[in-house]
């Protein structure tokens, strides 16, 4: 039987798949700066959009003080809640993809409970992991406990028989570990220490400074490009270990290079704003939906997914209620968790069919 196949025809359906992914990615980074601007203003004082723009271009054109407000409180909000998006969103990607479950990001797996707990050790018992930090204990003992808990699930997937399930029931156990120890600091805590821990579990932009955006844009522009790099293995991996293999794929050093990216990315993350859950989550399963499990129009779609997200996120914070800046991991729990549900109810219908 002979398949009679148009080559030209072929190629033209892979130009209009190829810019329809194109077209998408557009589509949400117009999306993003417009809410970007949108967070920017939004805020008391009611200043206009164009007073606004006026200022970022020129600093001292309507005085210091509207100088104060943009460029120390408003833009560096804004900036780290598009960072910390993108963070959460790659680290997401790739944990859910070198994992082979749509479940997985650095929420689920416990890493932020262990960031959680190293911020009460902080707050409590005054204890740091790292000497001589000064005015940075709670943020470098979270980042600590948190990279440390990557690196526990990093040295799980060393041992013989540990698949990507192993891994995740792993991840189970490190959150409730953490959840209990969490527990017993705030059982330990005072009134105000108490109040210091839920407030940092709630996740806030309050926190945001320069060197943070700094240091995190410099992490993002390491991680996109060594996630584009991998692209072809990751996307193979996405068809199973037992293809990705015959493939010539490692998958084992492949799941060491990405967890070790994945732990950085997602450790930063909740040591600047604390515990934001379902970013990582939904940022890759709308990009999946909208580009597919190509790693390279999905790792930055979701990094621009998880972007939008979190801006709106900010920008929701401050328009419920007129004055009062709600804490953005309260309102990104309402937005996951449905979809979180959805995801699990749209793999029980997979695996019935």
């Amino acid at each position: 039987m002979t398949l009679n196949v148009d080559p030209v025809a072929l190629r033209h359906a892979y130009v209009a798949r190829v810019s329809r992914r194109y077209g998408v990615i557009a589509a949400v980074f117009g999306l993003l700066c417009l809410s970007f601007l949108l967070d920017i203003t939004t805020g008391p004082g009611g200043y206009s959009l164009s007073t606004v723009a006026e200022v970022l271009f020129d600093p001292m054109s309507h005085g210091a003080r509207l100088k104060v407000i943009v460029w120390d409180y408003r833009l560096p909000v804004a900036v780290t809640a598009v960072l910390v998006g993108a963070l959460l969103a790659v680290a997401g990607a790739q944990m859910q993809t070198i994992l082979n479950n749509p479940l997985a990001e650095p929420f689920t797996l416990g890493v932020s409970a262990a960031a959680s707990f190293g911020a009460s050790l902080a707050i409590v018992l005054g204890i740091s992991v790292i000497p001589a930090v000064g005015p940075l204990l709670v943020t470098v003992n979270a980042f600590v406990f948190a990279l440390c808990t990557c690196g526990f699930i990093l040295l799980a997937t060393r041992l013989k028989g540990v698949g990507s399930e192993t891994m995740i029931l792993f991840g189970i156990a490190i959150f409730f570990t953490f959840s209990a120890l969490l527990a017993l600091m705030q059982y330990m805590a005072s009134e105000d220490q108490i109040a210091r821990i839920v407030f940092w579990m709630m996740g806030s932009l309050s926190r945001a400074s320069w060197e943070k955006i700094g240091l995190g844009t410099i992490l993002l522009c390491f991680a996109i490009p060594f996630s584009l790099y991998r692209t072809w293995p990751m996307t193979a991996l996405r068809m199973g270990e037992a293809t990705a293999q015959s493939m010539g794929v490692d998958v084992g050093r492949l799941r060491v290079e990405m967890l070790i990216c994945i732990s950085l990315l997602a450790a930063t993350a909740v040591s600047f704003v604390g515990t934001v859950g379902f970013v990582g989550l939904v940022g890759p399963h709308i990009a999946r939906m909208l580009v597919g499990e190509d790693q390279r129009y999905f790792v930055p779609l979701s990094a621009l997914v998880g972007a939008l997200v979190l801006s709106l996120t900010s920008l929701i914070s401050k328009t419920i209620t007129p004055g009062i800046i709600y804490p953005i991991g309260i309102i990104t729990s309402l937005i996951g968790v449905p979809i979180f549900i959805s995801i699990i109810l749209s793999s029980r219908r997979e695996r019935l069919q």
